[in-house]
């Protein structure tokens, strides 16, 4: 070995390393021989380089020490920069704070939602006739339970049934308020009833109208002391059978009804304040009615104040606004009766347009079973002219003739364009937007024989409704000048329905050339603008 490897170089030798120090290929008998200085090869050596331990020590850095430290951080130029960077801070920080401030108090305040209760979100279905609803062969309690799936597809929120109770014609000793009339079911049906509905959110409204077999709806008036009497009863029991509210019918016919009324109310309140009482008559005389409202706060009363089949749409504008602010605009319900369908009021051609001005008025609408399929009242050989039967498929019908096309629930649930689809759709806005629910209200002028309204509540999308009541086209000719500044038309609206099934759903319509054929009716929707 030369002088020069010797002074550069170790040799090491590998078999006398630890082993666990060897390298891995060690043990395959491979040798690691750099080549040395003279080309030579030694087996089993390695040759390292091994630097000075000075030139080791000269290069290592051991950084400032606390005192250096001290020293840099404590130079002008850096206290500077320290105070220059925590100002910078500071100073954006209250930047950003007060500009959220600024958003803050000049972003528009949201309305406080108003109280509501479930009568409040929805309409009311009656079934007044559980024979004529369900049919010969299951008109009881029991078929009605099997029937709730389908109240859940309309979307009623409260179904108004009966009367149910025993009730010999014109038998006041023997009517009884708290016994459910045997050939309609049991007791335990009807809790298995009010169990099926709450599944399905719907609440059971009682018709406890005592004589309504007889001629007199509330029996002969010196028999008046007994029978609020049992009324009284009759509500304490199935309140705590659990009914939702209750309805009495023909009030017209009860002395002093009003007082009796607010006493009835009083009894449901003060169980609940989620109970619902129902008054019907069957007048349609507007000071009638609000005596009714006088002392009986959260009552509904049906009624036929709209029933007018000549209503044109200036005419339906004004009873429409004058019961609005004859009642203070406290929460109202709306109908065309107390019990019947709308066809016994309005001719069919009109049905479409009476069901889109009832879902979009500010207040419960009431509906009788039927009503979604525009069931007429004697339409059908071998029906009863009060109760005709409800048009479940071809079954129902009872006629030997030619079936018509398109009558029946089954029928219309396949059809986009029918009437219980339209019925569906408008329950369904009804009970989901807001501005519907419990929007404000506000009329428009337009044409003579034309209704139109706009339904918003604060900063939620609004819904402009334009019905035409007359018999021929007309141009909207809208008018704004009496709206408040909170609410204004745009140039242009979406078409969310139409009673017609021509138009194309979504459109974009713009309304200086807007023109409504025949008995259309639009429901038209537009965004909120601040």
């Amino acid at each position: 070995m030369s002088q020069d490897t010797e002074v550069d170089m170790k040799d090491v030798e590998l078999n006398e390393l630890e082993p666990e120090k060897q390298p891995m290929n060690a043990a395959s008998g491979a040798a690691v021989a750099p080549v040395l200085a003279g080309g030579a090869e030694k087996n089993g050596l390695v040759k390292t380089k091994v630097a000075d331990d000075e030139a080791e020590g000269a290069a290592k850095f051991t950084g400032l020490s606390k005192e250096e430290l001290l020293k840099v951080a404590s130079s002008p130029g850096w206290v500077r920069t320290r105070w220059a960077l925590l100002l910078l801070f500071w100073l954006g920080w209250l930047g950003m704070l007060a500009g959220a401030v600024v958003i803050i108090v000049r972003a528009p305040r949201c309305r406080e939602l108003p109280a509501q209760r479930w009568w409040h979100k929805g309409a009311l279905y009656r079934i007044g006739d559980l024979q004529a609803f369900l049919g010969r062969d299951a008109g009881d309690l029991a078929g009605l339970s099997g029937r709730v799936d389908y109240l859940s597809s309309l979307k009623v929120k409260g179904l108004v049934l009966g009367p149910i109770h025993e009730n010999p014609k014109d038998d006041i000793s023997g009517t009884n308020l708290e016994q459910i009339d045997p050939t309609l079911g049991s007791k335990e049906d009807f809790d298995s009833l009010l169990q099926s509905a709450r599944k399905k959110s719907i609440r059971v409204i009682l018709d406890l109208t005592p004589n309504y077999r007889g001629q007199n709806s509330w029996f002969h008036p010196s028999q008046i002391d007994t029978v609020t009497t049992k009324v009284k009863n009759a509500l304490s029991f199935w309140l705590q059978a659990g009914v939702d509210g209750f309805q009495v019918r023909d009030v017209e016919h009860l002395a002093n009804a009003s007082a009796f009324l607010a006493e009835w109310q009083n009894i449901t309140k003060n169980f609940s304040e989620d109970r619902l009482l129902i008054a019907g008559t069957e007048s349609s005389n507007i000071q009638y009615i609000l005596s009714l409202l006088e002392f009986a706060k959260d009552l509904l009363v049906t009624s036929s104040y709209l029933s007018d089949p000549n209503l044109t749409g200036e005419r339906v504008k004004l009873l429409v606004t004058q019961y609005l602010n004859f009642t203070d605009s406290r929460w109202c319900s709306w109908s065309l009766s107390q019990a019947r369908l709308l066809t016994s009021s309005v001719p069919a051609y009109l049905l479409r347009l009476y069901q889109l001005l009832l879902f979009t008025l500010p207040g419960t609408p009431v509906f009788s079973y039927g009503d979604e399929i525009g069931l007429q009242a004697a339409g059908l050989l071998g029906q009863p002219m009060k109760a005709p039967f409800m048009l479940w498929d071809e079954s129902s019908f009872n006629t030997s003739g030619s079936i018509s096309s398109n009558m029946s629930v089954k029928d219309q649930s396949e059809d986009p364009g029918s009437v219980l689809t339209l019925f569906r759709r408008l329950s369904d806005h009804r009970g989901k937007e807001r501005s519907l629910l419990h929007g404000d209200f506000h009329t428009l002028s337009s044409g003579p024989s034309l209704f139109s309204y706009i339904r918003q509540w604060d900063q939620n999308e609004r819904f402009l409704v334009v019905l035409n009541f007359g018999d021929m086209g007309q141009p909207a000719r809208l008018g704004a000048f009496s709206l408040p500044t909170s609410a204004s038309l745009p140039a242009r609206v979406n078409l969310v329905l139409s009673t017609h099934t021509d138009r194309e759903e979504g459109a974009s319509l713009e309304l200086e050339y807007l023109k409504l054929e025949p008995h259309e009716g639009l429901l038209l929707r537009f965004p909120y603008v601040p």
